[in-house]
């Protein structure tokens, strides 16, 4: 009878459901046992089976054991060995056994477990018995004839499968091999097992494999593996149960690689399902060596994106709910849950194994293009993210940080992975998160962008939880206080409710919470904000709208707040809300011709004069108020009623407060007298009207005079003319509005005068009041604001006669601006009024006439002179400014006291000019249309000279003057806008750099590039006008720039407008954008415009061919270069280009490096014909040089050329003479050029390889070679401190000494380790020149200790300690190459520069019993006799001059 009792491991694999069947069968057995019918066939089988201590029983029932496995198999034993027919009997045995067996179910009862028996109550003690089967098995002599007949029986069980009783016959009968103690036949049972494999049915087949580990010995695992390994490659259906068997297998570290490779190879063949234990096992087998090369090749056959069915690839990453994902099809579902298994696998084997982290790093790090980047990328980085291993954490990090940095993970990847796998990556939301707070706070404008990707899809793709956590984490960015961040949030917050208002609804309360913050957010942030709340609370659906009421609190607190900062909040607010709420609607709602509800307008127009009463009083705040409306205008959005009140009331407002009609003569006493001035409308000059500025100047004066003696402010409103300006711009922007585009309604307002003073005062500034003094800088300022905002206005008009009045204004601005400097040259301290209203004026300090840089002014009254207006840094002239160091100061002294005496009345003269840089935020932002004058052509007063005809006046065309002034214009826009933000010194005030670029701001960088690329074609004809001009300049003076009769002030200014030309491109070309692969046709076009220069190409040319021909466009600019500033420009330009034609393209280096040397061996004077000197001069020159040896073909022969042909041509040369073949290089650039020669070649031996014992003979010698000549150019540089022996050079040479040292330590002396034997002769020859340059930095370091300069002995201390150890170095070399008697110590004095011994230390020496020990190494030739050199070497120690270094251990 059977019971369900508890089995051992060795039935672990049989179906349970079996055991669960037969429970219910076994008991009726126990009840009925008399009725159980007993096998009555007495052959030899059946008697030895009972008398051993086993009954047979038919039917269902179990066969019954009356004595415990071991007893009954003893006792077979014995009687099988003890029978007469020995051994035949066995056969006879075996014979019964396989007559038993062939009914189907006495067999079934042999492969289950026997039951004891119930009588006898000894027995009870034994819970579980072995099958029959599995007991003969343990019996030797039957082991081999029972598993032959187990192996015959299982065919004919092949293919039934689970029976009706649950039990699978041929899955029992492998269990019954498994686990068995000793197997007799062990050799050609795996033969037998494969051979069954071969013929069996997929179902037995993947059963005796999974069996095969429990079934053989240790001994037979590799073959057996080595049958897996061929029959993988001819059926991957048994994929995985090969892989279960393999894992189990204990298999050698050659024969696992050969098997792995194997699976590698039917990767790409296995199904889906089985992909996740083919990836384990993969991973699992990984050794330390080859765990790099495994996981790269398993990432590129990995392949994700073809696991998805079409359907999911088809959908668009929007969709139209947040839990969409879970409502995919159920083909979908098993497909995420096979690439969840997967992941979980990589995920588990990166965990718990560190190589294989690394090597994941390492194999993503190791792709080079964007093509090649695929999901499992991105989802390995978020899993390697996820881990608890920090190493791994910054590992993922790092490595997406590059990559999106390089733009080889973009976003069209990102849409990919959340589109497909979506499902998948919600399990690694918090690495995701993690990782876009990360990356948005890292502030490379390369890399912020990527991470607003992963917030966006992250929150369309997740469910509520996670957009609630994404909103969270916006908005605690947005309260970071970090203006990067707090841009970067509230734009992604902004794109959010614009493309997913009915979810960001539900987290208006989050986004609402700013409010509190507003304290620490900019204006431009503020509007930002604002517009985003009421995104949320005025939406079409309005679901938010439960903060509405808050806003308004919000709004009306600040509004009627007394302190301008929190009034300026409550405008711009007001403002944004305004055209939330009055935005134009799709669909009308009003019969009057709005589309607005009849509530909402009333709303909207009774804020609007909330705003108005609010802001009317204070003149600051009403002109806010203007320029806020003014950009809600510009947007064109507004519902066309509310357009309508504005400019109605605007346009009564303007001529009642601002035009007069011009009467016979002026009346009126005020401060200066005042008169009509810069009329263009001369046939109008009676009846006209006029802009009334001196008066309401003189009015505005006096009334905020009376409010400083009363002491409180009033609440009447007051005509300033700090609202002149904002109130035209706002009346212009209603007039297009109105009228698309067209001006004619206020175009007299273009030409009409306005009442101001004689200009001839300025003449005599000094003999006016301090009063006077200020009144007119205001009115100068006021009436330049004016005239750039009229300009703003009137650029893009047609008419030619508007055109010219545009340009004439152009005229006024540049002559004003003129007049202006001299003016505040002789009035201190002057505040200028304000013209940007959205930033705090008190952040913005009152520049004097010493604007110019404050640090150590002795040396910057010298050889500075003023700056043209287009003479201002350049980002490219920025980004020459390498750290100030000492050696430049002292040049710049150095250089004062060689300066001729007659400068001495020009620095006076120009000490008190002002430049109006300083002043940039106090002018009125000129927009980018602006910049359409451009399109006129230039005219020079040489042309207008040499023609003396009107009609040249014409046409509309740009003075040298105007054109300089767009150009500046342009390049501070795009200076701004293109170029990543510089961070300020730490003592500098905090400056906020977007005042005065509050248009510029609402245009993205791609749409500023776009914008010059239509400007383009437009600027390179003025770069070629300028070119001309100065190449016909040069023919015509014969080269001599300061020729009799050149206009000195002209010249400036081609020169600046040349300079500055150069610098947009520059700009231009340096934006970081078109690195990202959405911009490169732009890039493509940019190129294409400056190649057309050359010749009209119909074909389309690659971006190769596009930078070739704007090269040899540009290169044809070479000849006619006014100044170094502007050929660096040049240089600068083509250094930015090159890299778009590939990396490191040979041809365009060479051309780069070319035309640097070219402009270096130019000679550069002024158009007064003096030497350009200065520390500006020595900056560029620094950077020309630099860009020079960094791309000549050979630094080291060109840092050899310059300082054997060129430098010793000063040393007996005359002060102020240069080197003939170098005419840049003179004693007042000496130390830029030593000191670039000195850092360049630094930097190129440090690009040498380092030596390894297995590099060739030829390598050695190469690399030795090289060695050599930087040696030997360190120890030429080195020895010109002997004549240049002045501070700075010796800062030099002791800082960059200690770098080439530590380089030749780390680089060089492994390869001197391999090379003595071979090359002893060239390794002597390198030590020995290396012996006098270290020689002589020891004498420097004396002479700085003798010198007591702080700044020089703070090098000190480092270049001893490597001194020391390059002697160490050099003793472990000869060590290693058995030549360790070559190496002695010895006493060494401690000289100064000229090699006089310093006695104050040699007398410190005698009376100190430690004295200073030097270790010094010579190299001997082998053939010499060891005890004759030992001798030597003894006699020798004595010579200090002969010794090589010093280790000063004094200090």
């Amino acid at each position: 009878m059977m019971r369900k009792k508890k089995r051992s491991n060795v039935d672990k694999k049989t179906d349970s459901s079996s055991a669960v069947l037969d429970a219910p069968k076994a008991k009726k057995g126990r009840s009925a046992k008399s009725s159980v019918p007993v096998a009555n066939d007495e052959s030899v089988f059946v008697q030895l089976l009972r008398e051993s201590g086993v009954t047979l029983k038919q039917d269902s029932t179990s066969n019954e054991i009356g004595v415990d496995q071991v007893v009954f198999q003893k006792r077979l034993q014995q009687n099988l060995k003890k029978n007469a027919r020995y051994p035949e009997i066995i056969q006879e045995f075996i014979t019964g056994l396989e007559s038993h067996i062939e009914d189907p179910q006495s067999f079934r009862n042999c492969l289950l477990p026997c039951v004891p028996r119930q009588s006898d109550e000894d027995s009870n003690s034994v819970s579980y018995q072995e099958s029959l089967m599995r007991m003969l098995l343990g019996i030797e002599m039957l082991q081999t004839r029972v598993i032959d007949v187990l192996f015959e029986k299982l065919p004919e069980f092949m293919l039934e499968g689970v029976g009706e009783d649950g039990l699978n016959i041929p899955r029992i009968i492998m269990n019954q091999l498994k686990w068995l103690d000793r197997i007799i036949d062990g050799a050609d049972l795996p033969n037998k097992l494969m051979q069954l494999v071969s013929v069996a049915s997929l179902e037995v087949q993947r059963d005796i494999i999974t069996s095969l580990p429990e079934i053989l010995e240790d001994s037979q695992h590799g073959d057996i593996a080595r049958e897996l390994n061929s029959l993988l490659r001819e059926n991957t259906q048994l994929t995985v149960p090969i892989l279960d068997a393999l894992s189990s297998l204990n298999l050698t570290t050659d024969l696992l690689s050969e098997v792995r490779r194997a699976v590698m190879t039917t990767l790409s063949a296995v199904q889906l399902e089985d992909l996740a234990v083919v990836v384990k096992f993969i991973l699992h087998s990984i050794s330390t060596n080859d765990a790099s090369e495994v996981v790269t090749d398993l990432r590129k056959k990995l392949e994700l994106e073809a696991c998805l069915p079409t359907n999911i690839l088809s959908q668009s990453s929007s969709r139209n709910k947040a839990t969409s994902t879970s409502s995919v099809p159920s083909s979908s579902s098993s497909s995420q849950d096979s690439v969840s298994l997967v992941l979980d696998a990589i995920k588990s084997a990166v965990r718990f194994q560190k190589i294989i982290s690394e090597a994941w790093i390492k194999a993503i790090e190791n792709v080079e293009e964007a093509e090649d980047h695929k999901v499992i990328d991105l989802l390995v980085l978020f899993i390697l993210h996820s881990t608890n291993a920090n190493q791994s954490r910054r590992g993922a990090e790092r490595v997406l940080k590059v990559k999106v940095r390089g733009g080889l993970i973009q976003e069209a990847l990102l849409q990919k992975t959340f589109r497909g796998h979506g499902q998948v990556m919600r399990g690694y939301f918090p690495s995701i998160l993690a990782l876009a707070q990360s990356l948005l706070r890292c502030g490379d404008v390369c890399v912020v962008p990527f991470a607003g990707h992963l917030y966006k899809q992250a929150f369309t793709t997740f469910d509520s939880y996670c957009q609630q956590e994404v909103v969270a984490s916006l908005v605690t960015h947005v309260c970071s206080g970090l203006a990067a961040e707090v841009d970067v949030a509230l734009e992604l917050l902004c794109e959010l409710v614009n493309q997913k208002s009915k979810e960001m609804a539900l987290y208006a309360v989050f986004i609402k919470g700013i409010l509190d913050y507003m304290d620490n957010l900019s204006p431009q942030q503020i509007r930002r904000l604002f517009h985003l709340l009421g995104g949320v609370a005025f939406g079409s659906e309005q679901q938010g709208g439960h903060i509405q009421d808050d806003m308004h609190i919000v709004i009306r607190k600040q509004l009627s707040s007394s302190v301008l900062k929190y009034k300026r909040i409550g405008i711009i607010g007001a403002v944004m809300v305004v055209g939330s709420m009055g935005a134009r609607r799709d669909y009308p709602e009003n019969s009057q011709g709005g589309t607005l509800p009849k509530e909402a307008h009333r709303q909207v127009i009774s804020l609007l004069e909330l705003v108005r009463s609010c802001s009317e009083a204070s003149p600051e705040a009403a002109a806010l108020y203007y320029d806020e409306l003014a950009k809600l205008v510009q947007t064109g959005k507004l519902d066309p009623l509310i357009q309508a009140w504005i400019g109605k009331s605007v346009l009564e407002d303007f001529q009642e407060d601002f035009v007069v009609d011009l009467g016979p003569e002026l009346s009126g006493s005020y401060p200066l007298p005042a008169t009509v001035m810069y009329n263009l409308d001369e046939d109008e000059s009676q009846g006209g009207i006029a802009v009334n500025l001196l008066p309401l100047l003189a009015k505005d004066l006096s009334l905020r005079a009376e409010k400083r003696g009363q002491g409180q402010a009033t609440s009447k409103r007051c005509v300033s003319p700090l609202c002149l300006a904002p109130f035209f711009r706002l009346l212009r922007l209603c007039e297009e509005v109105q009228y698309n585009g067209d001006l004619e309604e206020i175009d007299a307002l273009l030409g009409c005068p306005l009442i101001l003073t004689d200009m001839e005062v300025v003449e005599k500034m000094e003999s006016l009041s301090k009063m006077e003094k200020e009144f007119m800088c205001s009115l100068l300022f006021f009436t330049i604001n004016w005239f750039r905002e009229v300009v703003n206005g009137f650029c893009q008009q047609k008419d030619p006669e508007m055109k010219m009045k545009v340009v004439n204004r152009l005229q006024n601005i540049t002559y004003l601006q003129s007049l202006l400097e001299r003016c505040l040259a002789v009035t201190p301290g002057f505040m200028p009024p304000l013209a940007t209203f959205d930033s705090d004026g008190a952040d913005m300090a009152a520049p004097g006439p010493a604007s110019a840089p404050a640090k150590k002014a002795k040396r910057d009254s010298g050889g500075k002179k003023r700056k043209n207006p287009g003479s201002k840094s350049s980002s490219a002239d920025s980004s020459q400014h390498e750290e100030s160091t000492e050696a430049d100061d002292t040049l710049q002294e150095a250089s004062e006291k060689e300066k001729d005496p007659e400068k001495e009345k020009e620095k006076e003269k120009e000490k008190g000019e002002v430049n109006l840089f300083a002043y940039r935020p106090f002018f009125r932002e000129l927009d980018m249309e602006v910049l359409g004058v451009l399109h006129c052509g230039m005219l020079s007063r040489t042309l207008l000279d040499t023609e003396l005809n009107s009609k040249a006046r014409e046409e509309v065309q740009l003075g040298p003057a105007e054109l300089v002034f767009l150009l500046e214009d342009l390049w501070r826009k795009l200076d701004f806008s293109l170029a990543p933000a510089k961070k300020a010194p730490f003592h500098k005030g905090k400056v906020d750099r977007s005042v005065g670029f509050s248009h510029l701001q609402r245009r993205t960088p791609a749409e500023v590039v776009d914008h010059c690329l239509q400007l383009l074609p437009t600027l390179c004809t003025h770069l070629e006008n300028c070119h001309n001009h100065f190449q016909t300049f040069f023919s015509e003076n014969q080269g001599v720039v300061d020729a009799l009769g050149v206009d000195v002030k002209e010249q400036q200014l081609m020169s600046s407008a040349y300079q500055l030309l150069l610098q947009v491109l520059l700009c231009l070309f340096s934006w970081s954008g078109f690195g990202q692969p959405e911009h490169r046709s732009l890039l493509k076009s940019m190129l294409g415009v400056l190649a057309s220069r050359l010749k009209e190409e119909e074909a389309e040319l690659s971006m190769e061919q596009l930078v070739r021909h704007s090269f040899e466009y540009l290169l044809n600019f070479r000849a006619s270069m006014p100044s170094l500033s502007t050929a660096l420009c040049l240089t600068q330009l083509l250094t930015v280009m090159a890299p778009f034609a590939g990396a490191n393209n040979p041809t365009l280096r060479e051309q780069i490096a070319s035309l640097a040397r070219r402009f270096l061996c130019q000679e550069w004077v002024t158009c007064s014909g003096e030497r350009e000197r200065g520390n500006k001069y020595n900056d560029t020159l620094q950077s020309l040089l630099s860009i020079y040896l960094a791309r000549a073909d050979d630094v080291l022969k060109a840092v050899e050329e310059i300082a054997e042909e060129g430098i010793p041509e000063l040393i007996n040369a005359a002060k102020d003479e240069s080197s003939r073949k170098w005419p840049t290089l003179h004693r007042s650039t000496f130390l830029v050029y030593y000191k670039s020669m000195m850092s360049e070649l630094e930097k190129a031996i440090r690009k040498i390889p380092a030596g390894k014992q297995h590099d060739s003979m030829e390598v050695q010698s190469e690399k030795l070679l090289t060695w050599n000549l930087a040696v030997r150019d360190f120890h030429i540089l080195i020895n010109l401190v002997k004549v240049f022996d002045n501070r700075p050079v010796l800062t030099v040479c002791l800082k960059y000494g200690r770098l080439f040292l530590e380089a030749f330590l780390r680089l060089g002396m492994p390869l001197l380790d391999f090379s003595f034997k071979k090359h002893k002769e060239d390794v002597q020859s390198l030590l020995k020149t290396f012996q006098l340059s270290t020689r002589q930095l020891h004498h420097m370091c004396g002479h700085s200790k003798i010198q007591q300069d702080t700044g020089l002995t703070n090098h000190v201390p480092a270049l001893k300690k490597i001194l020391e150890l390059f002697v160490y170095r050099v003793k472990a070399m000869l060590t290693l190459n058995h030549c360790q008697e070559a190496f002695w110590l010895g006493n060494l004095k401690n000289r100064d520069l000229k090699g006089e011994e310093i006695l104050s230390q040699t007398a410190a020496q005698e009376s100190d019993e430690d004295e200073e020990e030097e270790q010094e190494e010579r190299q001997q030739d082998q053939s010499d006799d060891e005890d004759s050199d030992s001798d030597g070497r003894k006699n020798g120690q004595n010579r200090e001059e002969d010794e090589e270094e010093v280790t000063d251990e004094s200090d």
